[in-house]
């Protein structure tokens, strides 16, 4: 039943076959790697391995296409391959996820705890994923214009003090790709902002099995210094 649910969503996700069958697999061994490390390293709220699935796995999935577009721009401008932050990454969410999917961008794992930097080194080695690294390093303490993109679920509210963050460590043109809930709460989170953000856009998600919950992707462009 649960294998199922996982390749029924990425099918609803529009992932082609040949990757889709390659994609499955992974996340299976994913979500089990997470389910059995989870208490231990407090790396997801979720019940069971369902939730893991949903709400978790196929939701990080359902902004790939957003995100596989952005670096597809990035490539074609400069020529080079993109690399993509994960901030707090936590337990993977949802680097992982969009590097099985994207295995042509590069991507690095930033998450602060020595702990959570193991648990992810060794779903690194157990998924075969090559095009990732891992940083355990403050996001704060990130060196400038390190990525293209910068993608972040599951992260505290942007205020004055992370977007600049944020934005420093982004190559000029680079984008935020944040993962957000309901359109009034992130109006109200952008509104706070709106002196260093002027302008932003917000993307509907489609989250499979998630319908009643209301998801987002929310893209903040860095100007060209």
């Amino acid at each position: 039943m649960n294998q199922s649910i996982l390749a029924k969503g990425l099918n609803l996700l529009d992932f082609e076959n040949t990757l889709s069958n390659e994609l499955e697999e992974k996340m299976q061994t994913y979500a089990k790697e997470l389910m059995l490390f989870n208490a231990a390293y407090d790396l997801v709220g979720a019940d069971n391995y369902e939730d893991i699935i949903v709400r978790h796995i196929l939701d990080s999935l359902s902004a790939a296409q957003i995100i596989q577009q952005l670096v597809e721009n990035v490539s074609t401008a400069t020529g080079k391959v993109s690399t993509i932050a994960d901030i707090g990454s936590g337990g993977g969410l949802p680097g992982i996820p969009l590097a099985a999917a994207m295995p042509n961008s590069n991507f690095i794992l930033v998450e602060r705890m020595s702990k959570r930097c193991a648990f992810l080194s060794n779903c690194i080695a157990i998924l075969g994923l090559k095009n990732v690294t891992i940083l355990n390093e403050q996001a704060e303490r990130l060196q400038q214009n390190l990525v293209d993109v910068a993608v972040f679920r599951a992260f505290r509210p942007l205020d004055k003090k992370m977007i600049k963050v944020l934005l420093r460590i982004l190559k000029p043109n680079g984008t935020l790709a944040a993962y957000k809930a309901k359109i009034e709460n992130i109006q109200t989170e952008m509104s706070n902002i709106a002196a260093f953000v002027p302008e932003y856009k917000t993307i509907p998600l489609r989250v499979p099995f998630l319908e009643d919950h209301e998801r987002h992707l929310v893209l903040v462009a860095k100007s060209q210094d």
